[in-house]
């Protein structure tokens, strides 16, 4: 495969140009690759820190018709798309959001092909067996497939590399500007695709949207996705779409790092306990639905609490029916003692408690099924598996909002073409994974679906940018 000209000191000339280096941008870049283009990704993180967030995450969700051995059993396009529709509220683009799924049942064939491989979902992962493909490895091992296979068909990778312009005539790429440590050089291109994640690691950014509380997250992914090509893009008049407040967040370990704690910090405890903020009270059903449907409310739900904290509580029946947390819990023989170690209010959390206990209903749990334990003339109720706290040793865990990616980015057609604010589409300027994902995820979110939103955009981009290169 031919590879772009980047001699030192020479004006950088290639067929593609990708901004990023995650799933989305490999993708883009492998397929452009086989259809015949020289390619060029910049990544901005160094070779250490490549791929964003897709580092840290372990699984896809895949349409399919039938088990295959990893997959426990079927996933139709229908139930995909009955979850989606129910968690995004309808807030998607339908024709963007059915393509996705459609093309999702491709992908397992398509990554396994670009030497990705794939391992049985791990207990106590949400549950997920039936609908992710987990890839064996993990996020990383997926990523090196792809690198591999990327710079075997000839793409070169630049990385410590940050795009900083981009040029148009007409409506047209034309070429960019990219920061290396060697100073700014120009990039010449046909065709440009922008991969490069959202801004969930510009806390000054995260703070427009929402105000002061935004100092209190954590980013759980990359501290390099801080939107600057996101922003870029907007002020050459691209289309945003997606509203700046919605993300993908979810509860995770209030002693995470305040960067790049990845998915090992989330917490699965909330079904098997109550939940409680600052002031000690309940303020959601920790039991509404499955863990994997209502896990990514719980980031939301904690940043509007009091100082953007929670605490799950739980006693001894409960610690070892989900995934170990890599920090252990704050223990103690009572629930007086607990709470004064994590801070709360004694007296608050004993009558919070109390209540609670009093209002479960007994019954049979089951966290594999919708059972029958509940709550009964309490607010907020617990749905499902409420069993009274009341067995010590007690535990506690704190609950910090933990964004991953946010929602806000660029409109694009079903061609993954760019779309400009008069809804004209840039006819050689593509985007893939979150910089785009605005436009299936309104709000809400699925399991896995990032990644998957991710691989068949950058598949659309990299076949739409190459067939525009070689026509």
């Amino acid at each position: 495969m031919p590879s772009p000209d980047i001699a030192i000191g020479n004006e950088i000339t290639t067929d593609v140009l990708i901004a990023g280096g995650g799933n989305a941008a490999l993708c883009a870049a492998i397929t452009a690759a086989r259809n015949g283009a020289s390619v060029l990704v910049v990544e901005k993180a160094p070779k250490a820190w490549r791929g964003g967030n897709t580092r840290h995450t372990r699984n896809m969700r895949v349409a399919h018709d039938e088990a295959n051995g990893t997959l426990t059993g079927p996933y139709p396009v229908e139930e995909f798309w009955n979850d989606l529709e129910r968690v995004t509220k309808g807030n998607t683009d339908v024709d963007l959001a059915m393509m996705t799924l459609e093309k999702s049942k491709e992908l397992w064939d398509f990554l396994w092909a670009q030497g990705v491989r794939f391992q049985p979902s791990l207990g106590g992962t949400l549950s997920l067996g039936r609908t992710n493909a987990f890839f064996l490895g993990g996020g990383r091992s997926m990523l090196n497939a792809l690198y591999q296979t990327a710079e075997d068909l000839g793409v070169t990778v630049l990385y410590d590399t940050e795009l900083t312009d981009v040029a148009m005539e007409e409506g047209y790429f034309t070429g960019a500007t990219v920061r290396t440590a060697d100073g700014e050089r120009t990039v010449k291109a046909r065709g440009f695709v922008a991969a490069a994640g959202g801004f969930e690691a510009n806390i000054d950014w995260l703070e427009e949207a929402w105000g002061p509380a935004a100092r209190n997250f954590l980013i759980r992914g990359t501290p390099y996705n801080t939107g600057s090509v996101l922003r870029l893009l907007m002020d050459k008049g691209f289309a945003p779409v997606g509203d700046p407040k919605q993300c993908h967040a979810v509860a995770i370990d209030g002693r995470a790092p305040k960067f790049d704690g990845g998915i090992v910090t989330r917490l699965d405890c909330v079904p098997f306990g109550i939940v409680v903020n600052a002031d000690g009270e309940r303020f959601y059903d920790e039991g509404e639905d499955f863990w994997p449907k209502r896990y990514a409310i719980w980031g939301r739900l904690v940043a509007a609490q009091p100082d953007q904290v929670g605490y799950v509580l739980i006693d001894s029946k409960s610690i070892n029916s989900f995934m170990p947390s890599v920090y252990p819990p704050e223990k103690a023989d009572t629930l007086e003692a607990l709470s004064r170690t994590i801070g709360v209010d004694p007296a608050k959390v004993a009558e919070t408690v109390a209540a609670f206990n009093a209002a479960c209903t007994g019954g049979t749990f089951d966290h594999t099924v919708h059972d029958d334990c509940r709550t009964e003339g309490l607010t907020p109720p617990k749905s499902h598996w409420a069993r009274p706290i009341d067995t010590p040793p007690y535990y506690a865990y704190s609950l910090r909002p933990g964004i991953t990616f946010t929602y806000l980015g660029i409109r694009i057609d079903a061609h993954g073409r760019m779309l400009m604010n008069d809804g004209k589409p840039a006819p050689n300027m593509f985007a893939a994974g979150e910089i785009m994902a605005g436009n299936i995820l309104g709000e809400g979110y699925l399991a896995g679906i990032g990644m998957t939103i991710g691989s068949v955009f950058g598949r659309i981009a990299g076949h739409g940018v190459s067939s525009y290169v070689r026509n």
